[in-house]
């Protein structure tokens, strides 16, 4: 059920009749190399959250489309604080509530709002909201503009330029201890790792692949939903 779509009434009554669990994706705006568009992040958790709304009949609330992305600067982002996106979830969970939602799954779909997520989390400790980062969900590799992101939005949408596909940074023989210290320098300043801000292989990316991660992660989230 998207919540955008019904009438006061009604939804009231959908409420009461039943304890409704509401669905709040996260995503962002931010550089996805010059192969995917910036909504990516956004795109792909606002069809993850679809999916799963519809197979556990939950409510789906609009996605948060902005999130922490300074760490790709100076390629194009719009990012907002930490505390911002904790406070705008907390806003969003308490209201929730009040109007008789008996549980919230929060789906992020972009790295950098881990720290922020985190912090919600811890100061929510409560049993009515869960948290899902959906690239746990899935028995591969995440990437950022990658095979498996650009497989996805192949799936999803039109908006995708594999003429300019190129690979970016591989992680392919380097030791644990090295790809820590990668990610925390990424953390940082992606760019700096990435030069054309992918990470990952692109090239040989397919819908077929993007539907079959799109429903390995849907599937999974089931069963952590329930």
């Amino acid at each position: 059920m998207i919540i955008r779509d019904q009438f006061d009434p009604d939804l009231r009554k959908k409420i009461e009749r039943k304890k409704q669990i509401a669905i709040i994706p996260v995503g962002s705006i931010e550089q996805h190399g010059p192969h995917l568009p910036i909504s990516t992040d956004s795109d792909i958790v606002t069809e993850i959250a679809l999916r799963l709304s519809e197979k556990i009949n939950g409510v789906l609330l609009p996605t948060i489309t902005y999130g922490i992305s300074d760490e790709h600067f100076p390629f194009f982002n719009l990012s907002i604080k930490k505390s911002t996106l904790s406070r705008i979830l907390e806003d969003i969970c308490e209201s929730l509530i009040k109007n008789g939602i008996s549980r919230i799954l929060i789906i992020n779909g972009h790295y950098g709002n881990l720290d922020s997520l985190k912090s919600f989390e811890k100061k929510k400790k409560s049993e009515k909201v869960k948290i899902f980062s959906y690239w746990k969900y899935m028995d591969r590799e995440f990437d950022h503009a990658g095979n498996v992101e650009t497989s996805i939005m192949l799936a999803i949408s039109k908006n995708v330029n594999m003429k300019n596909a190129k690979k970016g940074f591989q992680t392919d023989g380097m030791s644990k201890q090295e790809i820590s210290k990668i990610n925390k320098l990424a953390q940082k300043s992606f760019p700096k790792v990435t030069g054309n801000g992918v990470w990952g292989d692109p090239t040989k990316s397919s819908a077929k692949l993007g539907r079959k991660i799109l429903n390995e992660v849907v599937n999974n989230l089931v069963k952590e939903s329930n």
